[in-house]
């Protein structure tokens, strides 16, 4: 029998809702580009339903203990002292959110000789060490493309928001003012502007395709360079080069991830190369930007204003500087865990469990790392970091 530790962000401060704002979810036939939904073989929760936090589980308890298993789910995951560290000694599956990442580091790993699954209920496992996991013989898998859209439809979101000021100005009418010249002094069209996506996988191609509507000249960069006949759908300018990209855009949305390429990428030298005014939207990971060069530069105004859902650490603490500095639209980290997308990545969560605990093949789109060995074809050549660009990369 399995001991499977699943690590989840804490309950609404407030008590679950007494009723759901809907009583249902749209039905979708699938994802874009064919692959299909999560299809476990049972549900123990209502779609709709908050199941992403402590009190949810994710809906696996009825499941795992009917068979014999033993579910841990605790919010406790920093400190020596933490529950999540005093579980993992003989945890064979630990389950985590990018949202509220349980970091698997090398040394947490060593002291988890059981671990044999980590699981990502969502997209995006960089809080994984891979190759202490490869070293290990570990499985790292995430549900692929559960949550793609969500972030995506976030990211489009705070860039509106951002140009048209719409926050401040919320604020002003919420407090009973009635300032529209203070409103409109920081408000543009986003007609017209030149927006750009870093990295077009499958996040950032929906991101493009959701702004093509705005009258926007669209722009992008990426080390797989899209399909001719999606370049002219969309109209897309390619730049070889995040630089290149960055001085000739007005709004930028980051879809990378994290690897020593990308790692502070958009610091103080490359800030000043951009458009005075311009925008950044970061839904991808934090230390993609130099944190104090963005507080400098919206000080400064070369920067108008950032957004994005993205901290580190995570939960970031409460004197961070985003929390507070100028024409920011900073959420905590929510853009891929609307009710919506828990009731995909929860699925998913439960299909890929179904399938570790039979011994039967875990889909290859779930797959980072497959036993200890670099999932998909030719991952021999492959150093982890590469690997996980290349997962990451196809979905954003």
């Amino acid at each position: 029998m399995a001991k499977i530790v699943c690590v989840l962000y804490p309950d609404p401060v407030t008590g679950f809702p007494p009723q759901y704002a809907r009583t249902s979810l749209p039905a979708l036939d699938g994802y874009p580009g064919g692959q299909t939904l999560p299809t476990p073989e049972g549900l123990d929760f209502t779609p709709g339903e908050l199941v992403g936090s402590v009190s949810g589980e994710l809906g696996l308890r009825e499941f795992l203990e009917s068979r014999g298993h033993t579910l841990v789910v605790t919010s406790d995951k920093e400190g020596p002292d933490s529950e999540l560290d005093r579980e993992l000694a003989d945890a064979d599956v630990v389950i985590s959110q990018p949202f509220w990442p349980a970091y698997l580091t090398a040394e947490r790993i060593a002291r988890a000789p059981k671990l044999k699954l980590a699981l990502t209920a969502g997209i995006g496992s960089d809080h994984v060490d891979l190759d202490a996991a490869i070293a290990r013989g570990i499985t790292v898998a995430e549900v692929t493309y559960s949550n793609s859209i969500s972030v995506a439809e976030h990211a489009v979101m705070q860039i509106l928001a951002l140009v048209r000021n719409y926050l401040p100005s919320h604020k002003i009418a919420a407090e009973g003012g009635w300032n529209i010249a203070d409103c409109v002094s920081h408000a543009y069209d986003l007609e017209g502007m030149d927006v750009g996506v870093i990295a077009a996988g499958r996040i950032g191609q929906a991101v493009l395709r959701r702004l093509k509507p705005f009258g926007v000249r669209l722009h992008y960069t990426d080390k797989r360079r899209l399909p001719r006949e999606v370049e002219e759908e969309l109209g897309l300018t390619f730049h070889a080069s995040a630089q290149e990209l960055a001085r000739n855009i007005d709004v930028v949305s980051i879809h990378a991830p994290l690897h020593p390429e990308t790692q502070n990428l958009f610091d103080e030298k490359l800030l000043a190369t951009m458009r005075p005014g311009s925008y950044i939207v970061n839904t991808a990971r934090a230390q993609i930007v130099d944190r104090d060069a963005i507080v400098r530069a919206l000080e400064s105004g070369q920067l108008a204003g950032y957004a994005g859902d993205v901290w580190y650490p995570q939960p970031a603490p409460a004197d961070h500087p985003w929390r507070t500095m100028a024409h920011n639209g900073m959420t905590p980290h929510i853009s891929g865990t609307t009710l919506t997308a828990q009731a995909r990545y929860a699925a998913g969560t439960r299909e890929i469990l179904e399938d570790w605990l039979k011994g039967t093949p875990i889909r290859e789109e779930y797959l980072i790392v497959d036993g200890g060995r670099l999932a998909g074809t030719g991952a021999a050549s492959y150093t982890a970091g590469e690997k996980a660009e290349e997962k990451t990369a196809e979905k954003g």
